[in-house]
C-alpha cells in the first residue's frame, strides 16, 4: 500500500523511511522556540517536524496524578498540577497557522497529534495532511472514529496497546472506510531500554493488518532506528528538543540538534546499505574482482601437447591474466597448443579446443 500525504510526501514500501522529527511540546509553550525547531527538523533531514495539539480541559481532570516519568522531570503534582503542565504547552489556533506558514516556508511536512475532537477539527479545518495519533488514544475508538470520518491518513502509535485491542481499533477506522493507515510499534516509557522494544512486533502488525509499517522511537541513540529501517520500518519518529536541559517533561528522552542528524543520515545510510536484493558484482567492486581474485597459471614449464592435470596448475592472484578460478574443473584434462613456462597464464589462447575429456591419458609437468 502506497500513502501520498501530498506531492512530495508519500510513504509505502518501496519508499524510503518517511521520517517524523517529534516537537511534541518541547517548544513549552513558545512559538519563536517552536519556529526554531521547525528549522532544525528541515536541517537535519527530517521529512516531517509534528507538534501536539489539544484542549487541557477536554482531555485530563484538574486532579489527575502526572506519571512517573513527569514526576522525574517536572516536579510533583504541589510543585505543578499535570493540567497546569499541559495548559503552559497548548499552541492556540494562530500559532497552529503560523507554524503551518513556516513549515511550507522552509519545505518541512507539519503534523500535529490531535487529542480531542475539538483539535482533530481544528487541524481539519487547518488541511492538515494527516493525523498522528498519541499510543494514549490508541485505544479511544470515538476519537479515532471522528478522525477517520475526516478522511484523511493516519498514523497510528501503539505504545501500550494489545494485538486484541488494536484489532478494535484498526476495525473502528476501517468500518469508517478510512484504508490510509500507517501502524507504529511503540514502547510507552521515556526513555525506553533496548529490551522493550521489540521492533519485530512491526512485522507481526504488517502480517496481520495487511498494513504499512513503522516505529515511534523512544530508546536513547541511533541502533532502534536502524535496526527499525531494515526491518521494513515505513515511518520513523524520534523526539528532539534544542536542549535537553530546558524544562519540561520530554526533553531528557529526545536528541538534541546535533543528534537528530547523526541519528537520519544513519537511516539513509542503512537504506543505501540495503540495496535492491540483487546479488551482483557492484561497479565498486570491478577493479578489486580483476585484482583480488585469483587465476590459473602454469605450475612449471610444460609442453605443448601437455594434458593438464591439478599438478600442472596453480591458481593465484595474477592480476587478471588467466582462467577465472571457477574454471578450474574445465582446465583440468585440456591439452596445451603451445609451450608454457612457469608461471605463464592459462586461458583458451593457449590450449587445444575443448572435445572432451582425454579418458586416462595423463601428463605432469616436464
Amino acid at each position: 500500500m502506497i500513502i501520498r500525504l501530498h506531492d512530495d510526501a508519500v510513504i509505502g514500501v518501496g519508499h524510503p523511511c518517511f521520517v517524523v522529527a517529534e516537537a511534541g511540546v518541547n517548544h513549552n509553550g513558545s512559538l519563536e522556540r517552536a519556529m526554531r525547531m521547525i528549522e532544525v527538523a528541515k536541517s537535519a533531514g527530517a521529512d516531517a517536524v509534528k507538534f501536539q495539539t489539544f484542549k487541557t480541559e477536554a482531555i485530563i481532570t484538574r486532579t489527575a496524578p502526572k506519571a512517573r516519568y513527569h514526576v522525574e522531570t517536572t516536579g510533583d503534582d504541589a510543585k505543578q498540577s499535570w493540567f497546569d503542565l499541559l495548559k503552559s504547552q497548548e499552541l492556540t489556533e494562530g500559532m497552529h497557522v503560523a507554524l503551518m506558514a513556516h513549515c511550507r516556508r522552509v519545505g518541512i511536512v507539519f503534523l500535529s497529534t490531535p487529542y480531542d475532537p475539538e483539535s482533530v477539527d481544528l487541524l481539519d479545518r487547518l488541511d492538515v495532511c494527516a493525523f498522528k495519533v498519541a499510543s494514549t488514544d490508541a485505544n479511544n475508538v470515538s476519537l479515532l472514529r471522528h478522525m477517520a470520518d475526516k478522511g484523511r491518513p493516519m498514523i497510528l502509535s501503539t505504545a501500550m496497546t494489545t494485538m486484541d485491542e488494536l484489532r478494535i481499533s484498526i476495525g473502528a477506522i476501517r468500518a469508517r472506510g478510512l484504508r490510509d493507515l500507517v501502524v507504529l510499534q511503540c514502547t510507552g516509557n521515556y526513555p525506553s531500554d533496548d529490551a522493550s522494544a521489540n521492533l519485530r512486533a512491526m512485522l507481526t502488525i504488517r502480517e496481520a493488518f495487511g498494513v504499512p509499517v513503522g516505529y515511534s522511537d523512544h530508546v536513547p541513540g541511533v541502533v532502534a532506528a536502524v535496526a527499525a529501517v531494515t526491518l521494513g520500518a515505513c515511518v520513523y519518529e524520534k523526539h528532539f528538543t534544542l536542549d535537553r536541559a530546558l524544562p519540561g517533561p520530554d526533553h531528557r528522552a529526545s536528541l538534541e540538534p546535533q543528534e537528530l542528524g547523526e541519528l537520519i543520515r544513519a537511516v539513509r545510510s542503512a537504506e543505501r546499505m540495503m540495496g535492491d536484493g540483487v546479488k551482483r558484482v557492484m561497479p565498486s567492486e570491478e577493479a578489486n574482482r580483476t585484482r583480488l581474485r585469483k587465476h590459473v597459471i602454469a605450475a612449471a614449464d610444460l609442453a605443448a601437447g601437455t594434458v593438464l592435470v591439478p599438478e600442472s596448475i596453480r591458481v593465484v592472484r595474477t592480476g587478471g591474466s588467466g582462467m577465472p578460478a571457477h574454471n578450474y574443473d574445465e582446465v583440468i584434462g585440456r591439452v596445451t597448443a603451445v609451450a608454457l613456462r612457469a608461471d605463464d597464464p592459462i586461458d583458451d589462447d593457449v590450449l587445444e579446443p575443448f572435445t572432451g575429456r582425454p579418458g586416462d591419458v595423463s601428463s605432469g609437468p616436464v
